[in-house]
């Protein structure tokens, strides 16, 4: 299985997390029906927008990705993702997309030109088969402003020319860095082969990311696929909006961990099936915690029930609904049932078997890695002022509206520092202290 990571140049949103959560999710899943999975998810460490980051600090570029890169670690690994078994760099496969695009050129699928060398779309027929794009409609209604270097509008580039200023690499078109679409290909086949079982990402991913790397992998592999199975995650949403920066409303993972724990971001993230976008706000994140709250309320009532040395394995309900194109809301519905079961019951096999499946289910949706003990020990209550807090509330909201973010981040951070949690929603701000 292979999965678009994240780019390193700023903290992860709780869109990162939800795609990271959900292919953890899938691995694990994986884990039970074999017994050699290897995850590879990359990380991109060349793009414009970290060099555009690292001019606007005014520090080097390997500043910003090492900064980014220990910061989604250390954001995923709160909400319990494993690490996957290769997470390659693409500054770190130069040579092989160099030697990728050297095949397509001599294949006749690529061309260079002013520097630049570009994959010939029209050469492969079967492009738009993924998104659902035929190349013809999109020509028909294309407006768009063709490139002097390139032959259609819709060939991409496979590499570019780099100035001085910006990271470069030496190759048979002179000093330049690859595009985007070119690092995966070459990851894939470095790490997993031509042709993969899974391939994973962003709904956001799948035209033109996904479908320009089939493009250039199967090209250059002759092969008619370059993936099995394609998983895309939905989008998160805030109110009826789609999560965006130009929005001024992303989330960042680093500040909701300040208001809840892990693993209630992460039930948040799954209780809505991957495909279907979710609608985030307080009351997903309460029900995500009431719901965790009874799990170990039982598996405390469950404590002395010794289940040492035996398999902790899912109910069969449990299996099947994520065997069911990963079904994890009907899982969760499952779990809470179990956990309903357990309080109830008093046999002992039975609690047995309960705890086993309770446990179990959590180790395959990645949930209650903690004791009952440390999950229920709380914070102690602050005095708050709150006519300070409605304030600092009205001078973010009144600084959003008119795209002042760094006085916005500002009061929201003084908020945060003060224990308050904040979450925007269709109905206003609403505000708690934690």
């Amino acid at each position: 299985m292979y999965v678009c990571g994240p780019t390193v140049y700023n903290p992860p949103h709780i869109g990162n997390a939800r795609a990271a959560v959900v292919f953890d999710v899938l691995y694990r899943s994986l884990q039970r029906h074999y017994s050699n999975v290897r995850y590879v998810r990359n990380i991109t460490d060349l793009d414009d927008k970290i060099n555009a980051a690292a001019k606007e600090q005014n520090v080097p570029v390997t500043e910003i990705t090492d900064k980014y890169t220990e910061q989604y670690h250390s954001d995923i690994s709160a909400l319990g993702v494993l690490a996957p078994d290769v997470e390659p760099r693409a500054t770190e496969h130069i040579p092989q997309m160099i030697e990728l695009i050297q095949t397509l050129l001599a294949k006749g699928n690529a061309y260079s030109k002013d520097g630049h060398v570009l994959f010939n779309v029209p050469s492969f027929d079967s492009y738009g088969r993924l998104s659902g794009q035929k190349l013809l409609d999109m020509q028909a209604g294309s407006r768009i402003e063709i490139e002097a270097y390139k032959n259609s509008p819709f060939d991409f580039v496979l590499w570019k020319p780099s100035p001085d200023d910006l990271p470069g690499w030496d190759s048979p078109w002179g000093r330049g860095r690859p595009g985007w679409h070119m690092e995966c290909s070459a990851m894939i086949k470095e790490h997993l082969g031509s042709v993969i079982d899974i391939h994973g990402g962003g709904n956001d991913l799948q035209f033109p990311h996904h479908e320009n790397e089939i493009a250039q992998s199967c090209c250059a592999n002759d092969e008619t696929l370059l993936a099995k199975y394609w998983v895309h995650n939905g989008f998160v949403e805030i109110g009826d909006e789609k999560m965006s920066k130009s929005l001024g409303n992303v989330l960042l993972v680093k500040d909701l961990l300040k208001r809840y724990p892990g693993e209630v971001i992460r039930l948040a993230l799954i209780k809505t099936k991957y495909r279907e976008p979710i609608s985030w706000g307080v009351e997903l994140l309460d029900q995500a915690q009431e719901q965790l709250d009874k799990v170990y309320g039982a598996l405390r009532r469950l404590d002395s029930v010794d289940v040492q040395g035996q398999e902790l394995q899912p109910s069969q309900r449990f299996c099947d609904a994520m065997d069911d194109d990963l079904n994890t809301s009907l899982a969760i519905t499952e779990l809470m049932s179990l956990t309903g079961k357990a309080n109830r019951e008093d046999n002992n096999s039975e609690l047995a078997t309960l705890k086993r499946n309770i446990v179990g289910a959590g180790n395959e949706l990645g949930l209650l890695q903690s004791s009952p003990d440390e999950w229920f020990k709380s914070k102690p209550a602050m005095d708050l002022d709150v006519k300070k807090v409605e304030a600092l509330i009205s001078k973010r909201n009144d600084a959003r509206m008119t795209s002042d973010w760094s006085t916005a981040d500002a009061a929201r951070d003084e908020l945060l520092n003060m224990g308050v949690q904040i979450l925007d929603t269709e109905n206003g701000t609403e505000w708690r202290a934690k």
